[in-house]
């Protein structure tokens, strides 16, 4: 922060009302904004926050809340738990997340928030399906190559799986958190979030020892999309979250990208409903890069890389495959696989530039030179 000697400066008093009120960032700026900013509004008495909210119970409340926070002393605590503190008044706050009409007064960051790139979130069910899981592992890993940072939200699903694409990939990924820093949830993300604080951070804007409400996930939504320049949908339920976090990133002027799913599929409604109401349609990495205008990820000699290795689905299909177009039942016919493994092999196969698909669900081999 820039008072190193803990002294009340701007940041102190930023960091002061996201400890007071966490996850209301949009009543804060309220307070904030009428009163002429954050230091008048800490030191406004409770008449004047009455008359600012139209509450005096609100209000009391609030200023009760101030009484209990010594921020000079959090600060000096977040610190020793080793915990990095961003306020609106540092330089180093996310720019892209300024933006926002509500951004967090302070967030908390454990890890170190990538400076200097692109930053697209990857978000949908936490029920996702085997090629959900695939599909988005697949497109962090496609555009952590490309030096893009990966954005979600570190639950299970989707969320994980696009972490650990990124991870696996050699980049870089940020997982925004609906709890303190230091909360460990979900319980089985305990070592993924020990390496996503190892090649980037995880971050939130409540205090440590908040537990994981239902609705801080909601709220922290906005976080994801804000962070980000793109947000794509996976796969995603007609009431899922990741619609929130998409809806969330079209009032913030962001992108919305969505990949399309079996029509026959509950996971599906989400983002075909997106893709007909607009969100460009992603086959591969290279269509969110190229809405970047980053271009498309090169594969081959030109980045010094062998011929993909396989897995043995993705390899009894190739064999299947030549240069005229199968269909993907027949596909399944052929290799004995069910049918969700078969599309999710497909889609490696895809991804990994060896197989194109056209349109009706067929596909052929694209012949490349390793």
């Amino acid at each position: 922060m820039g008072a190193n000697g803990y002294t009340m400066g701007e940041g102190l008093y930023w960091l002061a009302w996201q400890l007071a009120m966490p996850g209301q960032a949009r009543r804060v700026w309220e307070i904030v904004e009428a009163a002429g900013g954050p230091r008048r509004a800490w030191e406004a008495p409770t008449a004047q926050l009455a008359e600012i909210l139209g509450d005096r119970g609100r209000a009391a409340e609030i200023a009760a809340r101030r009484e209990a926070v010594d921020p000079p002393g959090e600060l000096r605590r977040l610190e020793g738990d080793g915990l990095k503190v961003l306020t609106y008044a540092d330089g180093d706050y996310p720019e892209q997340l300024r933006t926002i009409s509500d951004p967090p007064p302070a967030l908390f960051v454990r890890g170190t928030l990538p400076a200097g790139s692109q930053y697209v979130a990857i978000v949908g069910t936490r029920r996702a399906s085997s090629y959900g899981r695939t599909v988005a592992a697949r497109l962090a890993a496609g555009m952590a190559r490309a030096g893009v940072v990966v954005v979600s939200g570190l639950a299970r699903g989707v969320d994980a799986a696009a972490h650990r694409g990124a991870l696996e990939a050699g980049g870089r990924t940020v997982a925004v958190l609906g709890c303190g820093p230091d909360v460990v949830y979900p319980r089985e993300h305990a070592a993924l979030r020990d390496e996503i604080v190892a090649s980037g951070a995880l971050v939130t804007e409540f205090p440590p020892g908040t537990p994981p409400e239902p609705w801080h996930f909601p709220v922290r939504n906005r976080i994801i999309s804000g962070l980000s320049r793109a947000v794509v949908v996976v796969e995603a339920g007609e009431k899922s979250g990741a619609l929130i976090t998409a809806d969330l990133a079209l009032e913030q002027g962001r992108d919305v990208l969505a990949v399309p799913g079996h029509i026959t599929s509950p996971l599906s409604r989400g983002p075909n409903r997106l893709i007909k109401q607009g969100a460009r349609l992603v086959e591969g990495p290279e269509d969110v890069l190229d809405e970047l205008g980053i271009g498309t990820i090169v594969c081959g000699p030109e980045l010094g890389t062998a011929a993909p290795r396989l897995a043995p689905d993705e390899e009894r299909l190739y064999g299947l495959l030549g240069p005229e177009p199968v269909p993907l039942d027949v596909l399944v016919a052929r290799s004995g696989l069910p049918p969700q493994a078969a599309a999710a092999a497909l889609v490696y196969l895809e991804m990994k530039g060896l197989v194109r698909r056209l349109p009706g669900s067929a596909y052929m081999k694209r012949e490349l030179e390793w």
